[in-house]
């Protein structure tokens, strides 16, 4: 009986209970009242009952009980507001959604609306399988608004969601890839939350979200790349590791675009993956490049980003390790001793995670970095450094296929893709032992020389140290001045090259490399002969003063004083087999025409050099070549082949062996033109003032038939030059010159006067002068008086010459002749006075003549 006296506090009904109930009672009210207009056919009657369930559901007191409202909600409203998602108005299903999303937000259990809302999504956003075809729904924003309730009701649901997941993640497959921009970028973040609401269950669905995240990830709006991206990176961390591999080509193709966010959300979830990814150790060396690749970013937020997660991932691998690394730990030493950063150095984790994969990641790189899309060869340039740095002296081992990359990258069009290799290089140089890398550089330029080849050697040599280098040196300069090396193309960039490697054996070694000093001046003379004209001269004159300050001596000539003789010595090894196209010939006019006073102290090995190629047998260009630059040699004598005074020793050689035979006539234009030139450097040597006048008597004696010959070559230049070394001849003979010879002398020089050239005739008139000067000061000078006679009657017919300085000149030449024989100048004029158009002349003439002191 006891039992069925109800006791205290079953008889006293619990107020808040009642007041729920009554609270729900009059809500069932309202909904049984105005649901009905539902169900009518009328648009606007069923819109009008909407608008009045949300001035309803919006009135009512927010902070009411959930429990109350729960019931006529999942009863009554639900049901009804899932129906008209189908309404054919697109106004009443609009506000159906936002019915939906206040019953969803105001219900005390929004998961029990899961097994009738899910359905009725998929239905309106996914259609019947299979998809691919038009979602049902055809607004976009009301499309939107869908995914915005699927989304509102993973977050309030949270693990219940886990029975309803193939609904939710049908509807996002589609809706992944809507048309309309904003679906995706909510997509993207209801699948994120989707994946940290089911943890327990999501890993069973996830692979079949990341084909439409992959389609998605290239979308022409760059939000939606960083909305797929971040929402890739959840989706694979609570789900299953396996869709790594088919994400990672995708989000390598996102480190390469324009838009800094988009790569900022890649380096945030490759980070993230390896810090906290369930599997990571798998993919170390899938995921390192991706972190990696940020560190040299060109927007540094985005490099500062990556360095930070590069360190965080470095320190958790190393606690994670720790036992494992306790001797590297407690046994660190300082960093290299030429370690480009010690300031910055990677931490021990960084370095052992990538030494650890390094043997994994560089094959894809050394592949890549000659790929034909440009971005990718940057890329994989810029990773390589990364990989480098870190490694330090572990480079060793993989050595010979970074080289082999080096060299093939450094040929690259791409100038970042070259820079990036250089700096490589000079990391080989830091932590590389110069004995080994330079094994195998040195070989392949003995084998196949190149541009690219040099550009690794110049680099690893600027990032070698000094004292690791000092060995070295020589068998560096020796290499770079076999012919095969140093002569081996003729591009510019080859030059460029060459001349970078020397400018980094001389900038790093300094003093060390004095022992070199020949073979690094015959490397430079080289460039300077080869590519000089192509514009690479002022930095090899730059080199060369860098150099001689090394070795302690002023200035370049200062330094081909020191060792003109070796290159001479050198090149006459090789003379007998040159020709116009030989380098060695560029290279012997570079030591020619550089070594200024130097030259007068290796006249022994200079001069047989000379006398050998220009001999007539030989090349008529290189003689050419040759002739211009001696000439150019002897204009200025006492500052190059004279500087010592002992020219003077060697001048029967250059007479008898050079000279004499170049002035033979031979048939032909070449032949002329080196007649020419062998004029002028005649010219040069006896205008130049360092022969004596008894030396000049010895030259006039072995050449005046040949210059006299020369008088009547086709070139103007060779006349002209013939007259005026002439001249000289008769101005230094004083007499000795033989006086059947003498006479031979003026009828040449007497049909010049009516050469083609006006210089030619004044130059022929001046020698005259000399001429007859050279006859007043011979004692017996009535030998002459016929040839004069003559003389005076051919002058006195150019005193008609139409042009005025020949007159004049022609004049001056007779009044200097007149102290000879005044009387046969005198019958002679008035022999031909009558005939002359303008007396002028001659009436000065005559003036002149009355004007001479009598004859003793």
């Amino acid at each position: 009986m006891a039992a069925l006296v109800p006791t205290e506090a079953a008889a006293s009904p619990d107020p808040a209970g009642a007041a729920e109930t009554a609270e729900a009672a009059e809500l069932s009210r309202v909904l049984s009242r105005l649901l009905p207009g539902l169900e009518a056919d009328s648009k606007l009657s069923r819109r009008r009952a909407l608008e009045a369930l949300q001035r309803a559901l919006e009135a009512a007191d927010p902070a009411a009980a959930a429990a109350a409202f729960q019931g006529p909600w999942a009863r009554l409203l639900l049901p009804r507001l899932l129906r008209c998602l189908a309404d054919p108005a697109e106004r009443c299903r609009a506000l159906a959604v936002h019915l939906l999303e206040l019953g969803l937000r105001r219900a005390a259990r929004p998961r029990d609306a899961l097994p009738r809302l899910l359905p009725a999504l998929a239905a309106r956003l996914a259609g019947p399988e299979p998809a691919r075809r038009p979602p049902p729904e055809a607004c976009e924003e009301l499309r939107l608004a869908l995914v915005q309730l699927l989304h509102l009701a993973v977050r309030l649901s949270g693990a219940a969601l886990a029975p309803h997941l193939d609904d939710a993640v049908r509807v996002l497959r589609c809706t992944l890839l809507d048309p309309f921009a904003a679906v995706r970028r909510e997509s993207c973040e209801c699948a994120a939350g989707l994946a940290r609401a089911t943890p327990d269950h999501f890993h069973m669905q996830s692979e079949s979200l990341i084909v439409p995240l992959m389609q998605s990830i290239s979308h022409q709006h760059w939000k939606v790349r960083v909305a797929v991206i971040e929402a890739t990176g959840t989706v694979i961390q609570f789900g299953s590791g396996k869709s790594v591999d088919d994400v990672l080509p995708h989000f390598a193709q996102r480190l390469f675009d324009d838009v800094p966010q988009v790569r900022q959300a890649v380096t945030r979830v490759a980070g993230a993956w390896l810090l906290s990814l369930r599997d990571r150790c798998s993919f170390f060396h899938k995921l390192l490049p991706l972190l990696l690749s940020s560190l040299d970013d060109e927007i540094p937020e985005i490099a500062c980003g990556a360095a930070g997660l590069w360190e965080q991932v470095g320190l958790r691998w190393q606690m994670e390790n720790e036992e494992e690394l306790k001797d590297k730990l407690d046994f660190a030493g300082p960093p290299p001793a030429h370690h480009p950063s010690p300031g910055s150095r990677p931490g021990l984790g960084c370095r052992e995670l990538v030494l650890r994969n390094l043997s994994k990641i560089l094959p894809a790189i050394c592949h890549d970095i000659t790929d034909w899309v440009v971005g990718t060869r940057v890329k994989s340039a810029q990773l390589l450094a990364v990989l480098l740095l870190h490694a330090e002296a572990h480079i060793t081992q993989h050595l010979e296929p970074v080289l082999r990359t080096l060299l093939r990258a450094c040929a690259d069009e791409e100038a970042a893709v070259v820079r990036s290799c250089t700096r490589s290089a000079e990391l080989i140089g830091t932590f590389v032992s110069p004995e080994v890398f330079l094994k195998l550089i040195l070989s392949t330029l003995r084998k196949s020389p190149s541009p690219s080849g040099l550009l690794v050697l110049a680099s690893v040599i600027r990032g070698c140290p000094r004292e690791a280098l000092r060995p070295h040196v020589k068998v560096i300069a020796v290499e770079l001045a076999h012919a095969h090396i140093c002569q081996g193309s003729e591009k510019r960039l080859y030059g460029e090259r060459l001349l970078q490697c020397v400018q980094a054996v001389v900038s790093v070694s300094r003093e060390d490399c004095r022992g070199a000093g020949v073979p690094l001046v015959e490397v430079l003379v080289t460039v300077l002969a080869l590519w000089g004209p192509a514009g690479l001269g002022a930095k090899v004159q730059e080199t060369l003063a860098e150099l001689a300050a090394v070795e302690s001596v002023d200035g370049s000539q200062e330094l081909f004083r020191a060792h003109v003789g070796a290159l001479l010595e050198r090149l006459a090894a090789s003379h007998r087999d040159w020709t116009s196209h030989s380098k060695e010939l560029l290279q012997f006019d570079v030591v020619l025409t550089h070594s200024g006073p130097a030259l007068g102290e290796v006249l022994p090995q200079l001069v047989p050099i000379l006398r050998s190629c220009l001999q007539p047998a030989r090349d008529p260009p290189m003689r050419l070549k040759l002739f211009s630059t001696l000439t150019g040699l002897l204009l200025g004598a006492r500052e190059t082949v004279d500087s010592q005074g002992q020219f003077h020793g060697y001048l029967d050689t250059l007479i008898k062996d050079i000279f004499v035979p170049n002035l033979q006539w031979h048939a032909g234009r070449t032949a002329a033109a080196i007649r020419t030139a062998a004029v002028s450097c005649l010219w040069a040597l006896v205008s130049s003032g360092v022969l004596p006048d008894e030396q000049i008597q010895e030259v006039q004696e072995m050449l005046m038939p040949q210059i006299l010959t020369t008088l009547e070559e086709d070139s103007q230049m060779t006349r002209l030059i013939s007259c005026r070394i002439i001249n000289v001849f008769l101005k230094t003979s004083d007499g000795v010159i033989d006086p059947d010879k003498f006479i031979k002398i003026y009828p040449e020089l007497l049909k010049r006067l009516d050469d083609v050239s006006n210089e030619v005739r004044l130059a022929a008139t001046s020698t005259l002068v000399t001429w007859l000067e050279r006859v007043r000061n011979e004692a017996g000078k009535c030998y002459y008086q016929s040839n004069i006679q003559h003389l005076y009657r051919e002058l006195l017919v150019y005193l008609d010459d139409p042009e005025s300085a020949i007159q004049d000149a022609v004049l001056e030449a007779l009044k200097a002749g007149s102290v000879l024989f005044p009387d046969l100048l005198v019958r002679e004029m008035e022999a031909v006075l009558h005939k002359h158009r303008s007396p002028t002349h001659c009436e000065q003439l005559l003036q002149h003549l009355q004007a001479l002191p009598p004859a003793p």
